[in-house]
């Protein structure tokens, strides 16, 4: 097997962090590894959305946030187990990694919900007339 790319710290840019969580499933899935007190195997992430992701979709989203140096991947047997790399990136961005994370906790907490359109509430109620 091919090792795992990690980039080093100071290899790490603040465009690569932001691109890798771009992506509302990589940002779920980093989340909650950057929450979490220790390593996560990758099926932990099947149903982090509505839909199961794929696993061949989530090996991109793993591999996509490792080559960002937001996590770092190790092989037990046939699981890969992943962490955070969290405290390395707050000692070279101080602060923004704990800022993305809130901001994402935010959002998803105070989710909107789904608005019928001016649209199709005109046509429902002339449809009923």
């Amino acid at each position: 097997m091919r090792p795992l790319f990690h980039p080093s710290i100071e290899d790490v840019t603040v465009e690569a962090v932001l691109h890798a969580l771009s992506d509302p499933v990589r940002v779920a899935i980093f989340a909650d590894i950057a929450g979490s007190n220790c390593a996560r195997n990758c099926s932990n992430f099947l149903n982090v959305t509505e839909k199961a992701i794929p696993k061949s979709t989530l090996s991109q989203h793993f591999k996509a946030l490792r080559e960002a140096g937001l996590i770092r991947s190790e092989r037990r047997g046939v699981e890969m187990h992943n962490t955070s790399r969290c405290a390395e990136i707050d000692e070279r961005f101080p602060g923004l990694i704990m800022s993305i994370v809130n901001a994402y906790n935010i959002q998803t907490q105070a989710k909107p919900k789904p608005r019928t359109s001016t649209r199709r509430k005109a046509a429902s109620q002339s449809t009923r007339r």
